[in-house]
C-alpha cells in the first residue's frame, strides 16, 4: 500500500514566513523543502534585488527571517545596506571568496555560515532565531 503524506495545519496558527534568496534553483528548492517540512512558510527569490523589490512594494508578507546565499548575487552597497536596514534577521551563507568581500564584512549579520554547511544546520539556526524572536515578543 502506498504511503500518503497529509499536511495538517492548525486553522488559526500561521507558519512563520521566511525568505530564501539563492541564485541557484536546486539549492533554493531543497532548502525551501526542508523549511516546509519543519513548519515554515518559505518564499524563494533568485536575487537580492527581487526580494528588496517585493519588500518595498509589500507584494509579499514581511519575513521573520531571511536566508541569503551570497554565491551568484550581484552585491552592491545599496542592496547590502538595504538588507541590513530592514531589521529582518538575516542568515548569510557563503564560501571564503564571498565572505571576505568588504561589502559583506562591513555589515553586521545575525548569523554567518561558511560553506559547506548542511540544510539541517541552516534550518536549526533559523529555528533558534525564530524562537528568540517569539520569546522577545
Amino acid at each position: 500500500m502506498k504511503s500518503r503524506r497529509i499536511a495538517i495545519r492548525h486553522p488559526h496558527k500561521k507558519e512563520p514566513v521566511l525568505w530564501v534568496i539563492d541564485s541557484e534553483q536546486w539549492p533554493r528548492a531543497l532548502l525551501r523543502a526542508e523549511l516546509i517540512e519543519r513548519g515554515y512558510d518559505p518564499y524563494g527569490f533568485i536575487s537580492i534585488s527581487d526580494a528588496l523589490d517585493s519588500l518595498s512594494q509589500r507584494a509579499w508578507e514581511k519575513p521573520q527571517a531571511i536566508i541569503l546565499e551570497l554565491r551568484g548575487q550581484n552585491l552592491t552597497n545599496k542592496s547590502v545596506e538595504a538588507i541590513g536596514k530592514s531589521r529582518i534577521p538575516t542568515v548569510v551563507l557563503g564560501g571564503a571568496p564571498e565572505l571576505i568581500d568588504p561589502l559583506i564584512k562591513k555589515e553586521k549579520w545575525d548569523v554567518v555560515l561558511k560553506r559547506p554547511v548542511s540544510l539541517g544546520k541552516i534550518v536549526d539556526v533559523v529555528q533558534q532565531i525564530i524562537s528568540k524572536r517569539r520569546k522577545a515578543a
